[in-house]
């Protein structure tokens, strides 16, 4: 493959035994390692990352978010998911927000905000499989928060384009109407930011508030977020700007360990999440994919193929992907592999598939995904989001906590599986990742970037798996991005939809995905945050050597000891 070395990752692999860490950003990885030296495992690491992140890349995660995770056991060598995503309110309603004139949940109102699971997350994994308390493991957040950081060069780049969202000025009315900012100014806003404007690149911000609220956490535990008057204040502000929630919906909500689904893939075990999450598109990608020899094929081929696959394995996810509690998915007959026979049957290496309507909008916006592996083999791979950006926007006065706005993923179709209902989960586009190969351990890796995730996981897969790259090279390679809207290149002559391409690929691969019926659309700079950013951890099973890689598409870095 031709690659562009202007691109190139300056960065190398990071080998260590006692314990790895990687994460999006290098204060919260150098928390995660300090857990590590003194006596902590892999979840707690995780945890004290997980907060840690809260505060140096605010707008990407936090308390007012979800978290999801995968965790390697290692002397019961299984893998266990956990999730921490939240429910919709109980009065959530179809038909009021069509009374009030919209076709999509708003994005950036009260309306999209569920029930945060992040800090429930954080609970369930402590109390299962950590060994420290969350005195310990919130301390370097709670210190970041207090004493101030720099902040680096990607996430200060996203928090001056989120900076106006927080303030809820300029209000933009020409957009559809799901997507406009309205409501009251909202002065909590500047809890995030310095005299009104976003940090520069290098400037020091302190987050008292969001301090505060950590603090309380380490003190209480979940429950100081779930009851009392944190709770109300949260739900007081998400109804200020027309949203449902009520303390009583966020009254005794905890995370829910899961069994994950799996697919084997040319000799390892990929692990994912299943719904409410999208690791059901990455799996059944990867079921597809798995019947293909990719490693023989030239990289046009190989792209081809794989974004063929993808295109199929989103089809079941946006038919599939809904809240487990409200209607069950068939998987035995969608892993059945007669079905996945039937659907690899109608990839052609000549053109895209017609008449598939995939439904896929590349997002960009900011996630964090963070890896652990210890000494003694156990591993945690973590991913918590708001899910665009900062999420509504919203903070909750005096807590320093935004808001997501994963309800904005539901339906408004009430025949759909993932139709907003009362007390029901929405669609999740965040996903970590687990590999096991002759049941030990093969690699804790993460990708982040919305519906970009599911293609990552697949594309990284195949580079350990197909070409046997390194963790830094696997993560280094330039990725493709489907971007399908619904309506485009569907009974048309382009029927691959638009696909988004790295700097990398060559002008004749370009051109020839483009004789395939792909739109192809070349991505550089800082756009190139569509095509998300990743960690990996590989383990050797014999010498428990661990080798690790840092997206270079993001702030962070894997450090190890």
């Amino acid at each position: 493959m031709q690659f562009d070395f202007e691109f190139r990752s300056r960065r190398s692999n990071v080998l260590a035994t006692n314990g790895m860490v990687a994460s999006s950003q290098p204060l919260a990885s150098l928390a995660g390692l300090d857990i590590l030296r003194s006596g902590g495992n892999a979840a707690d690491a995780a945890i004290a990352i997980a907060a840690a992140l809260n505060v140096v890349e605010p707008f990407a995660n936090g308390v007012g978010g979800d978290c999801f995770a995968l965790y390697w056991d290692a002397k019961a060598k299984k893998v266990f998911a956990l999730n921490g995503s939240g429910p919709s309110a109980m009065g959530a309603s179809i038909d009021e927000l069509k009374q009030a004139g919209y076709e999509k949940v708003p994005l950036f109102n009260g309306q999209a905000v569920s029930v945060p699971g992040a800090v429930a997350g954080w609970q369930a994994l402590r109390d299962r499989f950590g060994t420290m308390s969350f005195d310990e493991l919130l301390a370097p957040a709670i210190r970041y928060a207090f004493e101030g950081y720099p902040v680096t060069e990607w996430i200060g780049a996203t928090w001056k384009i989120s900076a106006p969202r927080l303030l809820r000025e300029n209000l933009d009315k020409s957009k559809p109407k799901h997507l406009q900012v309205t409501g009251p100014a909202q002065p909590s806003g500047n809890e995030f930011l310095i005299n009104g404007r976003a940090p520069e690149v290098g400037e020091i911000i302190t987050l008292p508030t969001l301090g505060e609220t950590l603090t309380n956490v380490a003190e209480f535990g979940k429950d100081y977020i779930y009851t009392g008057d944190f709770a109300k204040k949260l739900c007081e502000h998400v109804q200020k700007y027309d949203g449902w929630l009520e303390p009583s919906d966020l009254e005794g909500f905890k995370a829910e360990w899961v069994d994950p689904i799996f697919a084997d893939y040319h000799g390892v075990r990929l692990y994912e999440c299943p719904p409410n999450g999208q690791g059901l598109a990455a799996i059944v990608a990867a079921k597809i994919a798995s019947g293909f020899d990719i490693a023989k094929m030239d990289n046009l081929e190989r792209t081809h193929t794989l974004i063929e696959c993808l295109r199929l394995g989103f089809l079941e996810a946006f038919n599939w992907v809904s809240d487990p509690k409200f209607g069950d998915v068939p998987y035995g007959e969608l892993f059945s592999e007669t079905y996945i026979q039937n659907l690899r049957q109608t990839i052609h290496s000549e053109h895209a598939i017609k008449h598939l309507q995939s439904g896929i909008h590349a997002v960009g916006d900011d996630t964090v995904y963070l890896s652990v592996v210890d000494g003694e083999g156990n591993a945690c791979s973590l991913i918590a989001s708001l899910y665009t950006g900062p999420g509504t926007g919203l903070v909750v006065p005096g807590t320093g906590v935004l808001l997501q706005n994963r309800g904005a993923l539901f339906s408004l179709d009430h025949k759909h599986p993932n139709a907003l209902e009362g007390g029901k989960r929405p669609y999740h586009t965040i996903i970590p990742g687990m590999i096991t190969k002759d049941d030990e351990l093969f690699a804790s890796f993460g990708i982040m970037g919305g519906f970009m995730q599911p293609q990552a996981h697949l594309q990284v897969l195949s580079n350990l798996v197909d070409f046997k790259h390194n963790p830094q090279q696997a993560l280094d390679m330039p990725r493709f991005n489907i971007d399908v809207h619904p309506g485009e290149g569907i009974g048309s002559e382009d029927p691959g939809g638009n696909v988004l391409l790295e700097r990398g690929f060559s002008f004749d691969e370009m051109a020839a995905l483009s004789r395939k019926g792909h739109h192809v659309t070349p991505i550089s700079g800082l756009e190139r945050i569509i095509f998300g950013g990743g960690q990996v951890i590989q383990r050797d099973p014999i010498s428990g050597v661990l080798t690790a890689g840092s997206d270079p598409r993001k702030d962070g870095c894997a450090m190890g000891y």
